[in-house]
């Protein structure tokens, strides 16, 4: 008698790839790079703040790029400046309902990674206004990179834009939060345009 064993299937990489693992180690994954780029941010706003005065500027790859000391009172462009606490409610939402989304839905790690790199931006702005001067929720910014006619940013700034995009592209593709493939339009039944030509013919 002949031992015929079947191997087992494959699992899905998706949800559980080699990187990816289950719901439990893509939070780790998202909550550790969300403190990195949160520490990232902070520690370089406080290397600025100790190295720097307010307005200073410093070539570093002339005329790319330069090191030009601000503080931020606004959103990007400086726009908002008067309403700062606007700002801190906004970012304290978007870190709470990111924090909520994730532990309900991740499943995929190119999520886990750019959820990730949203919250800690996220939260390295909110700690700017929550901790900074000049009061409790009215703090401003701490931004230093200067680009040619673009607005000055930060680090946190970085990790939100890129996480943005990635996002966007992960939305183009069809890829959801849970790992799973949105069925595109493509695959919906096509109508019924041509009747059998013969139906019932004794």
């Amino acid at each position: 008698m002949e031992n015929s064993s079947v191997p087992p299937a494959p699992q899905d990489s998706t949800a559980s790839g080699i990187l990816g693992g289950p719901k439990r180690q893509l939070i780790l994954l998202t909550t550790s790079l969300a403190v990195i780029a949160l520490v990232l941010d902070q520690v370089t706003k406080r290397i600025v703040e100790n190295n720097m005065y307010v307005g200073q500027v410093i070539d570093v790859f002339p005329p790319l790029l330069r090191w030009y000391f601000i503080r931020n009172s606004g959103a990007a462009f400086s726009m908002g400046e008067s309403v700062t606490w606007i700002f801190t409610i906004i970012q304290a939402a978007v870190l709470v309902y990111v924090a909520v989304f994730l532990v309900r839905k991740i499943g995929s790690l190119r999520w886990a990674l750019a959820l990730g790199g949203l919250m800690g931006g996220v939260a390295g702005n909110l700690t700017d206004r929550l901790f900074r001067p000049p009061s409790f929720g009215h703090g401003h910014v701490v931004d230093f990179i200067a680009l040619p006619n673009f607005a000055i940013f930060n680090v946190a700034d970085m990790f939100i834009v890129c996480s943005m995009i990635g996002i966007c592209l992960l939305l183009f593709m069809g890829k959801e939060v849970d790992g799973k493939q949105v069925e595109h339009a493509k695959k919906t039944k096509r109508p019924n345009t041509a009747e059998p030509e013969a139906q019932g013919n004794e």
